[in-house]
Order: structure tokens, then sequence, then C-alpha cells
């Protein structure tokens, strides 16, 4: 029992690891944002910053090299929290979603190349045409619009009948 007891006890103070768990998830938080979301795939930033710090922290505790699985637990949850709150706040504060998530990217409009969005995020003509041509558009003549989405997927709209602007998905942000 006392060997339990040890493994869950805290080497750190609670404020500590709370404090450690904050200072990792924000910088790794704005060195992710400020690196682009090219390379994300289908995982937002902090999504994906979670799951790494996560994963990290938890196994630091199971592995050994903390002697505290309480240490551990308490980054963990730390980590979760900010997270959550996060997710939370940017939903009933619309500014703050703005800070924290990037905007769409525009990199077709009406059949045409949008270079400003290319130079932008650093995409290549060719890595343009692989995406569209994982979409299956065979031509650019067929796209409406094109997007790079916040998450770092490309999203394309191909012409076709006409929708009224209350229902279309093109409206700019």
């Amino acid at each position: 029992m006392s060997d339990l007891i040890e493994i869950f006890s805290l080497q750190a103070g609670f404020l500590e690891m709370m404090i450690r768990g904050t200072s990792i998830y924000w910088a790794l938080f704005v060195l992710l944002r400020l690196s682009g979301r090219r390379d994300m795939g289908s995982l937002g930033v902090a999504d994906m910053l979670v799951l790494v710090l996560v994963a990290d922290a938890a196994g630091n505790a199971m592995s050994g090299d903390s002697t505290s699985v309480g240490d551990g637990m308490i980054v963990v949850a730390t980590i979760v929290a900010w997270s959550v709150l996060l997710d939370r706040a940017s939903y009933h504060f619309p500014p703050l979603r703005r800070l924290l998530e990037p905007e769409r990217v525009c990199l077709i409009r009406d059949g045409r190349i949008v270079q400003s969005g290319l130079r932008s995020e650093q995409i290549t003509h060719g890595e343009l045409m692989e995406q569209l041509r994982l979409k299956g558009i065979e031509s650019l003549a067929v796209v409406k619009r094109a997007y790079l989405e916040s998450t770092g997927e490309f999203s394309v709209i191909k012409t076709g009948e006409p929708v009224s602007n209350e229902n279309s998905t093109l409206s700019e942000p």
C-alpha cells in the first residue's frame, strides 16, 4: 500500500505542475499557430497540440521518467482544461476564434488561381494541382472556389446551379 501512495504522491507541487503544463501549452500553441497549417491534415492546431502534450505528459508519468503519476496527471488535466476552455471560449466569443484559428484562404476563384492565396500559404502550383486531382477535378474551369480551410484541408466547390447568398458557403468571413 505504501508503494501505491508513493507512486501517486506529488514530487513537485500542484501549482508548479499547473504552471509547467500551462507554459508548454501556450508556447507550443503560439509556435504551431505561427508556423502555418498546411501539414496539419484534418486536425486543428489545438487538437494536435493536446494529443502531443497529453501523450508526452502521460508517457513520462507512466514510463518512470517522472517519479510521480500524480504529477503527470496534474499536467494532463491542465492541458485538457486549457483545450476545453479555449474551445468553449472561442464558441461563445467569435472575435477570440478569429484570433486562435486561421481564416480560410481562397486559392481559386471562378476558375482562376488566386496567386496571393498561394503565396501567403506557400503552396506551389504543383501542390494545388495535386489537391485538385485528389478531389477528382480535371480542369480549373469547373472550379467555382477552392479554399485552404483553417484545418489545413483543401475544399473545392464546382460550378453549377446558382445558390442564394443566404444558403451559400462561399460568403467571405
